[in-house]
C-alpha cells in the first residue's frame, strides 16, 4: 500500500496543516511517511502546497512527480497540478473556489463545496478539514479517530476551542465521500 497525495491552495486556506494532520495521523498508525512543504513567493494569498507519501513499506524518495491524490483548494492549484495526477487517480477540488470543470476523463474527479460547508459551519477556516475528510472518506488511507486525535493534537492550547468546529467538518468531508460513493 502506497499513497502519494498533493494539497494545494492559497496560503491562509490551511494546506500545510491539512497535510501534517494527515501524516501525523499515518504515522501514529505505524505507516512510513514523508510531508514536503512548500510555499509562494508569498504566505497568505499566495500558493502553498505539500506533498504527502504514505506506505506500508520505506519510502524511496518524498518528492511526487505523479500523485495518486490531489486536493486543490483554488483554480491555480488544479490548473498546476491536475495535470500530474496518475490515471485512475482522484482529483478533489473545492466547488467554492473552482468555477471550471477539469478535463481530466482518466481521473476520478470529485467536486467538494469545501468553502460553502465551512460557511454553513460558521467559520471559513475549516474547508481544509472538509477536504481532509474527503480525502480519508474516499481513500481509507487512515481511520477517522486518528484523525480526529491529529487534530486535536495540532490544535495550540488557546485554539481548543475550535475543536469541535474542526470535528464537524472533517466528518461532513467524510460523509461526503461516504453518499458519493456507490455501493
Amino acid at each position: 500500500m502506497k499513497l502519494e497525495v498533493i494539497m494545494a491552495g492559497f496560503g491562509g486556506q490551511g494546506i500545510m496543516l491539512m497535510g501534517e494532520i494527515l501524516a501525523h495521523s499515518a504515522m501514529m498508525e505505524g505507516k512510513e511517511v514523508s510531508w514536503i512543504p512548500s510555499y509562494g513567493p508569498e504566505m497568505r494569498g499566495g500558493t502553498a502546497n505539500c506533498m504527502v507519501v504514505i506506505s506500508d513499506k520505506r519510502i524511496p524518495s518524498p518528492i511526487i512527480s505523479s500523485p495518486d491524490v490531489l486536493v486543490a483548494m483554488n483554480k491555480p492549484s488544479m490548473e498546476k497540478f491536475s495535470p500530474m495526477v496518475k490515471p485512475g487517480g482522484l482529483i478533489i477540488l473545492n466547488k467554492a473556489m473552482i468555477d471550471v470543470k477539469s478535463t481530466r476523463r482518466d481521473v476520478e474527479v470529485l467536486e467538494v463545496d469545501a468553502g460553502g460547508i465551512a460557511d454553513e459551519l460558521g467559520n471559513m477556516k475549516v474547508a481544509n478539514m472538509v477536504a481532509l475528510g474527503a480525502v480519508v472518506g474516499k481513500t481509507g488511507i487512515v481511520d477517522r479517530k486518528t484523525v480526529l486525535s491529529s487534530i486535536d493534537y495540532f490544535l495550540p492550547p488557546h485554539r481548543k476551542s475550535m475543536y469541535e468546529i474542526n470535528e464537524k467538518a472533517f466528518m461532513k468531508g467524510m460523509e461526503i465521500m461516504v453518499e458519493a460513493t456507490p455501493n
